[in-house]
C-alpha cells in the first residue's frame, strides 16, 4: 500500500522540483530560441542566395528579350525596314518611298519618249508596186507615184570584218638595201580593237562569264574567242584606263557633293570590299581587303582630298574625316525607323518618321524659313525617344560594350549626328539619299550573283576600273562601246 501511494505521488508542491522545472523550462526556451535563430539565419542565407539568383535571372531574361526581339526583327526584315537588298523581297517588293495614289498611269506629262523614228537614208529599199487593175491594165513606171513609206529596223547578219595587211618589200637598185613595209599588227592573225572592246563590254559591264562570251561569239560570228583572249583584253583595257582613272579621281575630289558607299565582294574565296566615291558625272571604284578606316585612308582612297560634302550611310569610319561636311542618307534612317515600328511598335519612331517625311516633302524655301521650328521639334522627339528606349544591358559573363537595342542605337545616333541627318533640309545641293553611290556599286552584286566572285585580286581590280569608266561614260551620255573602242585606240572623251 505504501509502495503504491509513493509510486503515484506528485511533487508539484515540492520546492526543489519547482526550481528544477523552471531551469529546465528556461533551457528549453533558450534551445527553442537558438533553433529559431538558426532556422531564420538559414532562411536569410537562402533568401540572399535566391535574390542573387533572381538578379542573374532578371539579367538573363532581359538579354533573352533583346535577343528574341533581334531574331524576330531579322525574321521580318526586308528592304523597307533593313539593309537587305530589294531582290530579297521576292513578290512582296514595294517602292522605297510611297507613291502618289490615284495617279495617272503610263507616261506622264513632260516625259521624253523613245519612239522609233524613220530614217532618211535606209540601207535597203524594196519597192512595193501594184500589179494591175481589175480591168486588166498594167501600170507603167511613169504612172507609179510614191504614196507612203514603212521601215523595218532589223539586225544584219553578224560577221567579223577581216582586214588584211599586205606587207611588201623592195630592194634598192643603187645600194642593194632591202626595205619592208610596216603593219600596225604584230601577229599573222589577231582580233581587232572593236572585238576586244565588245568582249570587255560583255564580260565587265554586262556580267557575262568568259565561257558564255566564247559561246556568244561562236553563235553570232562563227568564231570561238578564247577565254584567255577575253581576259587579256580586259587587262589591256585596265592598263589603258590608268590615266583616265587619275583624271576621274581629281574631278570627284573637286566636286561640291561626293557620295560614298561600300559593299562586300568575294575575291579568291575571301571577303573583300568594293568602295566607291561618286559625283553626278564621275564614278571611282576600288577594291580593298578591309571595309573601315584602313581602306578609307589607304592610297587608293580619295576621301582625304575631298573639300565639300560627303554623303554616306553613317558608317562610323567616314566620320574620321573631320575636314568634311557630312550628310547621312535619309533612306537608311527611314528603313531603321520602319524596322522599329514593325518590331517594337515604337511610338516615338512612328512620330519621327512622320516628321522626317514631312520635312523631306517640304519645299526648300519653306524649310529654311522654318529651320528653328524644325530643329526644336527634332530635339523634342529625340528626347522622348531617349527616355522610352531601354538603357544598355550588361551581358552576364561577357566582356566588352553593354548590350544595346537598335532603338537605343538609333536615337543616340540621331542626337549625336543631328546636323548630318538634317543636312539635306537646309543645303539645296545635298540630296536626301545616297542612291547615287548605291547605284554605282549595285552592278557588282549582279556580277557576284552570276560568277560567285573573282578568282584573283587582279581580276577584281580590272573590273573596278573598267566599271568605273563605263559608269562615268553613261553619266556623260556617251556610247559605251565607242568609248571602249577609243580607249583601245589610245584616247577617250576624258583624256582626249
Amino acid at each position: 500500500m505504501y509502495k503504491y501511494v509513493f509510486k503515484n505521488l506528485t511533487f508539484n508542491n515540492y520546492p526543489g522540483y519547482i526550481c528544477k522545472k523552471k531551469v529546465l523550462d528556461k533551457d528549453k526556451e533558450l534551445q527553442d530560441l537558438i533553433n529559431t535563430v538558426n532556422r531564420l539565419t538559414l532562411r536569410v542565407c537562402q533568401l540572399e542566395r535566391f535574390e542573387e539568383e533572381n538578379k542573374i535571372l532578371r539579367q538573363e531574361n532581359a538579354t533573352l528579350k533583346v535577343e528574341n526581339l533581334e531574331l524576330k526583327t531579322r525574321l521580318n526584315s526586308n528592304s523597307r525596314n533593313s539593309s537587305k537588298p530589294p531582290s530579297s523581297d521576292g513578290y512582296r517588293k514595294k517602292p522605297a518611298f510611297p507613291q502618289k495614289k490615284n495617279g495617272k498611269q503610263g507616261g506622264q506629262k513632260g516625259h521624253k519618249g523613245h519612239t522609233l523614228q524613220q530614217v532618211a537614208d535606209p540601207d535597203i529599199m524594196i519597192k512595193c508596186n501594184p500589179d494591175k487593175c481589175n480591168c486588166g491594165h498594167k501600170f507603167t513606171k511613169d504612172q507609179l507615184v510614191l504614196s507612203e513609206t514603212r521601215q523595218v529596223f532589223d539586225l544584219p547578219k553578224p560577221r567579223l570584218e577581216v582586214t588584211e595587211y599586205q606587207i611588201h618589200k623592195a630592194t634598192c637598185p643603187v645600194c642593194g638595201k632591202t626595205y619592208k613595209g610596216i603593219a600596225p599588227v604584230n601577229a599573222p592573225v589577231q582580233y581587232g580593237n572593236k572585238v576586244k572592246a565588245y568582249a570587255v563590254l560583255l564580260n565587265s559591264h554586262y556580267k557575262i562569264p568568259f565561257k558564255k562570251v566564247q559561246l556568244l561569239f561562236n553563235d553570232l560570228f562563227g568564231y570561238s574567242i578564247n577565254e584567255s583572249t577575253v581576259y587579256s583584253a580586259g587587262r589591256r583595257c585596265y592598263e589603258k584606263l590608268k590615266k583616265t582613272e587619275e583624271i576621274i579621281k581629281s574631278k570627284i575630289a573637286e566636286s561640291n557633293v561626293v557620295h560614298a558607299d561600300e559593299t562586300g565582294l568575294r575575291v579568291k574565296g575571301k571577303l573583300h570590299w568594293l568602295h566607291t566615291a561618286s559625283s553626278l558625272l564621275f564614278t571611282y571604284l576600288f577594291v580593298h581587303e578591309k571595309r573601315g578606316g584602313i581602306a578609307l585612308t589607304s592610297d587608293k582612297s580619295i576621301l582625304d582630298k575631298i573639300i565639300g560634302w560627303l554623303v554616306h550611310d553613317c558608317w562610323s569610319s567616314y566620320f574620321s574625316f573631320k575636314k568634311l561636311e557630312h550628310a547621312i542618307c535619309g533612306a537608311h534612317i527611314l528603313r531603321e525607323l520602319e524596322g522599329l515600328i514593325e518590331s517594337q511598335q515604337s511610338k516615338w519612331a512612328k512620330v519621327f518618321k512622320t516628321f522626317f517625311m514631312s520635312v523631306y516633302q517640304m519645299p526648300f524655301e519653306e524649310r529654311v524659313k522654318k529651320r528653328q521650328n524644325i530643329e526644336s521639334r527634332y530635339d523634342l522627339i529625340c528626347s522622348i525617344g531617349e527616355k522610352l528606349e531601354p538603357l544598355p544591358i550588361k551581358t552576364q559573363g561577357k566582356r566588352g560594350r553593354y548590350k544595346r537595342t537598335k532603338g537605343r542605337n538609333l536615337v543616340e545616333r540621331l542626337i549625336r549626328e543631328k546636323n548630318a541627318v538634317l543636312a539635306f533640309a537646309f543645303n539645296n545641293d545635298v540630296p536626301f539619299t545616297n542612291n547615287l553611290a548605291e547605284r554605282d556599286i549595285r552592278p557588282a552584286k549582279v556580277k557576284q550573283k552570276i560568277s560567285n566572285g573573282f578568282r584573283s585580286f587582279e581580276g577584281a581590280e580590272i573590273y573596278a576600273r573598267i566599271e568605273g569608266f563605263i559608269s562615268t561614260a553613261r553619266k556623260h551620255n556617251r556610247s559605251v562601246f565607242s568609248e571602249l573602242c577609243n580607249t583601245f585606240d589610245g584616247y577617250n572623251f576624258i583624256t582626249g
